[in-house]
């Protein structure tokens, strides 16, 4: 079967050679705007394609507000930051993701809670979400959230689109809405997918895109901040430029600890290009994942699909193997014909590092771990 798989890939990408995960492609504006940059001297966090980028993302997503920072990390920080994720509190998230959403939520000096994800979205579960609420959750005289256990304060839930899938947004939002709990959706992998008619980031009070290199457009490294609330923009905007207060004279002033933490000129730059042809590339993602839907309802490889309701911009094909073997087996044959894939992340629950947080049932998580394969998802001739 996976020899077969080798052929079909190496005839929907036109090459003998070495096809890696997903390459980053340039074929509009970006030599022109960056040229332009450069001939500005404005190469920094203050220049025009730094307002450009930001107000075409916001745009593209139907968010009021985007507030451009150095990376996707970053943004998810900033996110938490902002709706109230601080020292001693707790942030509930999913084990099956990348490190950077723990990470984030890590710098906040919070703690993960990690729950399980859905078989069919790889995102955070209602159903796991809602076990744990009603168990350990309490909405206090203070109107917060809090973990009846622990006594901390349960300050977000972080769910994450995996691999461009939306997750349940629905169920999940009226969870948090039911225990007073602020939703923050880390959509570093889903610019360009929609939940229902809306893009995803839009549900919770802020949400995280990442722009790095291997993403569905780039900045090169860069990720973008989405708020529909005012007064969050402008504290993200602050915060992220080192809490400087403006000012007429010569000295500098801040008045909190902030973070430099501020897109660059030169990477707006390129960002702008990249949305410009950012619908085509969505256009081509997702002609691919049909196209490797039907040979695997075809050859009998299942393959992870959208829901219904929502449209993912599958930045990432993945393949659901029958067993860890088999997973196994497909790796090692693929990736010595140059055909690079890679299997999901280790879960965050099995890290050593995240040996304090709380965990529970992870049937699902595991399921997926022990047979998810990305295969080649890069854009094609367009």
């Amino acid at each position: 079967m996976f020899e077969d798989l080798i052929y079909f890939i190496r005839d929907l990408y036109g090459t003998d050679g070495f096809i890696p995960l997903h390459s980053p492609r340039f074929i509009g504006n970006e030599k022109k705007y960056l040229l332009k940059t450069i001939d500005s001297t404005y190469v920094s966090s203050i220049g025009e394609y730094v307002d450009l980028f930001e107000n075409s993302t916001a745009e593209y997503t139907g968010a009021k507000y985007a507030i451009a920072t150095v990376n996707g990390t970053a943004a998810l920080h900033i996110s938490l930051k902002l709706v109230g994720v601080e020292n001693n509190s707790e942030v509930i998230t999913q084990s099956l993701t990348f490190i950077a959403t723990c990470n984030a939520i890590r710098y906040c000096g919070a703690t993960p809670v990690l729950l399980d994800v859905d078989r069919a979205t790889l995102g955070l579960s209602a159903k796991s979400l809602k076990l744990f609420l009603d168990e350990y959750g309490e909405v206090r005289e203070d109107g917060n959230c809090w973990n009846k256990v622990s006594n901390k304060k349960i300050a977000a839930c972080l769910p994450m689109h995996t691999f461009g899938i939306p997750v349940e947004l629905d169920a999940i939002k009226q969870i948090c809405d039911q225990y007073n709990i602020p939703l923050v959706e880390d959509a570093a992998e889903s610019l360009g997918s929609r939940y229902k008619d809306k893009h995803t980031g839009i549900y919770g009070k802020t949400a995280a895109i990442s722009f790095n290199g291997n993403k569905i457009i780039t900045t090169g490294g860069g990720g973008i901040i989405l708020t529909n609330d005012e007064q969050l923009n402008r504290r993200a905007r602050h915060i992220t430029t080192t809490a400087k207060i403006p000012h007429n004279g010569y000295f500098f002033e801040h008045d909190e600890i902030g973070f430099n933490y501020r897109l660059p000129n030169l990477n707006a730059a390129l960002g702008v290009a990249q949305l410009e042809v950012l619908p085509a590339y969505v256009k081509d993602k997702r002609k691919l994942a049909k196209q490797y839907h039907k040979w695997g309802d075809e050859h009998g490889l299942q393959f992870v699909k959208e829901l219904k309701h929502s449209k993912s911009n599958y930045w990432m094909n993945t393949v659901v193997t029958q067993n860890k073997k088999q997973r196994d087996v497909m790796l090692k044959i693929m990736n010595e014909n140059k055909i690079m894939t890679r299997p999901a992340w280790v879960p965050m629950h099995k890290l050593e590092i995240n040996q304090d947080c709380y965990f529970g049932n992870m049937t699902n998580t595991e399921w997926l771990f022990d047979r998810l394969v990305n295969i080649p998802s890069s854009t094609r001739g367009i």
